[in-house]
């Protein structure tokens, strides 16, 4: 297939990598559509974080293709020039500046990108401030916008970073494990914040909860031994042989 050719937001073809003998991606091979919502299951040691590391720049395949936008090649570019290019990345472990307010910390997200005003006092805008209102919003910390980020529960945290990943308008969120340690509640408001976000935005959501998953509703697939096991609906993933045997357990 003509990698130029494929109408995928985001397309890796045969993508593999080595560690000191071990291969944490095996021939990978996967397509995600322009604004899907992808969930990425899987054991321990399936490949998960190294297949994002790939996607971000921070580790590159030892062979394969890893596309985006239909023509776009990551795999020469660096961290910093993915990032400027649309993909955000959120890790499983929130970090947030906890001696700032919650709005601060977008304020700060926003900023960061103006690499030409770096030693120009910034001054916030009419523009910028409706742009902090709108995020406040989505990810429900209106309430908040005001407390010092230390102060927030752990899944307001989590939050408090997507929306910080949003302020920098990615094309394509890679979102590590959201729920790990929300309660019932959170998990809940945190699916309905990704499938939100999901009207505008690309996502990639790689998550252990089931359920949270199944909460989705989107195509899921499951990573064993660095290769795409299964793929389908969260039942049809379910019911596999092979996946019930290497993850699910019965």
């Amino acid at each position: 297939m003509d990698i130029r050719t494929t109408t995928s937001q985001l397309y890796l073809d045969n993508v593999s990598v080595s560690f000191d003998g071990f291969r944490a991606l095996n021939a990978l091979s996967l397509a995600v559509e322009p604004g899907e919502m992808r969930a990425i299951i899987g054991p321990n040691g399936a490949g998960k974080t190294t297949m994002m590391d790939v996607i971000t720049g921070k580790t590159q395949p030892d062979e394969g293709d890893v596309v985006f936008e239909g023509s776009i090649d990551l795999t020469r570019l660096d961290e910093a020039n993915i990032a400027n290019l649309g993909i955000g990345r959120k890790f499983q472990k929130p970090t947030v500046f906890d001696m700032h307010s919650v709005e601060d910390n977008l304020v700060l997200a926003i900023a960061a990108d103006r690499r030409a005003r770096a030693n120009i006092k910034w001054t916030e805008t009419p523009d910028e401030k409706s742009r902090i209102d709108r995020l406040l919003e989505t990810i429900r910390l209106t309430p908040a916008r005001g407390r010092l980020a230390g102060s927030l529960s752990h899944g307001q945290k989590q939050w408090l970073e997507i929306g910080m990943l949003l302020a920098q308008e990615p094309k394509l969120l890679l979102v590590d494990e959201p729920v790990a340690g929300m309660t019932d509640a959170e998990t809940h408001q945190t699916a309905e914040l990704l499938k939100e976000i999901n009207r505008e935005k690309t996502v990639i959501v790689v998550e252990h909860d089931m359920t949270f998953v199944r909460e989705l509703g989107v195509k899921v697939t499951c990573l064993h031994e660095g290769s795409v096991l299964a793929e389908g609906s969260i039942d049809q993933v379910s019911a596999n042989e092979r996946v019930i045997e290497v993850y699910l357990g019965r």
